[in-house]
């Protein structure tokens, strides 16, 4: 799953508009313009489609956390240089401030079973024994399910 896709069906699920997007990037703290909105959102078989990186991702997602969430009084958040589908995954719950059964619910709503335990594998250490890596159809039903739970 591309960034731009991310941000493509989290713009779509969010009703926002390219003013929106670029309000949610400077609350992560980077201005985007207008014009590179409309290149990132643009589908994938568009040539002036311009890929999103995952720094420019991970900023417009500390900027939903914030936007929903509102900012921290600690320390700013360390925007990533890269990023994995388990800190989307993980910026996403932390977003809509879901707890392990309404991720649950997600996942149904998106005609996935998934068990909690299967659900908190996901947001463990790299490395540990209980790890699991986040793959592209698990954050794909995900935002299909979130998608389903906005509308």
């Amino acid at each position: 799953m591309t960034n731009n896709d991310i941000l493509r069906r989290l713009r779509y699920t969010l009703s926002l508009n390219d003013e929106a997007v670029a309000h949610l990037f400077e609350l992560g703290g980077q201005r985007a313009h207008l014009d590179e909105i409309d290149r990132w959102t643009r589908p994938d078989e568009d040539p002036d489609r311009e890929p999103l990186n995952d720094y420019a991702l991970a900023t417009f997602l500390n900027g939903l956390i914030v936007d929903r969430r509102g900012a921290t009084q600690n320390a700013p958040t360390e925007t990533e240089e890269r990023l994995s589908n388990n800190d989307i995954l993980r910026k996403l719950k932390i977003a809509f401030a879901l707890r392990s059964n309404e991720m649950q619910s997600m996942f149904s709503l998106a005609g996935k079973t998934v068990g909690e335990h299967e659900i908190t594998a996901l947001f463990r250490k790299p490395g540990t024994s209980q790890f699991r890596v986040c793959n592209d159809q698990y954050l794909r039903w995900f935002l299909t399910g979130l998608q389903k739970s906005y509308a």
